[in-house]
């Protein structure tokens, strides 16, 4: 029995798939290795667009500052660390980390076609172990990164640590809607539309919905809120957006 107990606690979720923990992060590189060169494209497609919104709420509610410090984790192709370089200014600075390194070259060409330098650097890394010393950034965002940890309770620690007292997390992730015809409606957008047009535009059925899988899988609003306060996190809360397809959770170190 409690080798089936270990056996157990050594797998994991990935999409709606059970696997060992130690091949997780392998299979998920692989989904964002496929999708890199079309990532942007494909956010705009499937969102209508609407995920700038949510991104620019998450800016609205960051409370950065010229001079602070910020680490943009699973920052991906850089729309948030694009924004925040503007808003550091030359004194700040901004990390733009993701463990995947196609899309962190993605976002570092884009950065740099912007003309955005001199005070971004780019990481590559893993949340659950950041390679960065206690007590070092202002503020931490995470954007739809969060869903493809494969430890979540260890990345939230891991961010905790390296957050100064006083400083703040932010984690954009998909949640749970909280209109059950909304819920319904995009469960079939979700799992019949969103994977065709991987097919179609990024000639990637199966990423896309591993994508759509992964967001079934991830912690409901008032579940993920407790993972946070149990990581050490205080003053947590969250905002629906868009009916609760999306939430902003909120947390800070004291």
């Amino acid at each position: 029995m409690n080798n089936n107990m270990n056996d157990q606690n050594d797998d994991t979720h990935f999409g709606f798939k059970t696997v060992a923990k130690d091949q997780k992060a392998n299979l998920v590189a692989g989904v964002f290795h496929s999708v890199a060169g079309k990532y942007d494209l494909m956010n705009d497609v499937m969102s209508f667009g609407i995920h700038r919104l949510w991104k620019r709420y998450t800016i609205d509610c960051s409370g950065v500052r010229p001079g602070q410090k910020v680490l943009d984790l699973a920052g991906g192709t850089g729309d948030l660390a694009a924004k925040f370089a503007r808003i550091v200014g030359p004194a700040g600075e901004v990390v733009l980390a993701d463990i995947n390194d196609s899309m962190l070259r993605v976002g570092r060409d884009k950065l740099r076609d912007k003309g955005i330098v001199g005070n971004v650097s780019y990481v590559q890394a893993d949340a659950e172990k950041l390679p960065v010393e206690d007590n070092t950034f202002d503020l931490i965002t995470i954007a739809f990164g969060l869903r493809n940890v494969t430890d979540k309770d260890a990345a939230l620690r891991s961010m905790l640590r390296v957050l100064k007292p006083g400083g703040r997390l932010l984690v954009l992730e998909f949640s749970k809607p909280n209109v059950e015809m909304l819920s319904k409606a995009y469960d079939l957008y979700s799992f019949h539309i969103m994977p065709k047009m991987g097919e179609f535009i990024a000639q990637d059925k199966d990423s896309y919905q591993y994508l759509a899988e992964s967001i079934r899988m991830h912690p409901d609003q008032d579940t993920l809120k407790g993972m946070m306060e149990s990581a050490g996190f205080e003053k947590v809360d969250y905002h629906n957006l868009t009916g609760g397809i999306v939430a902003l959770h909120r947390g800070f170190k004291f």
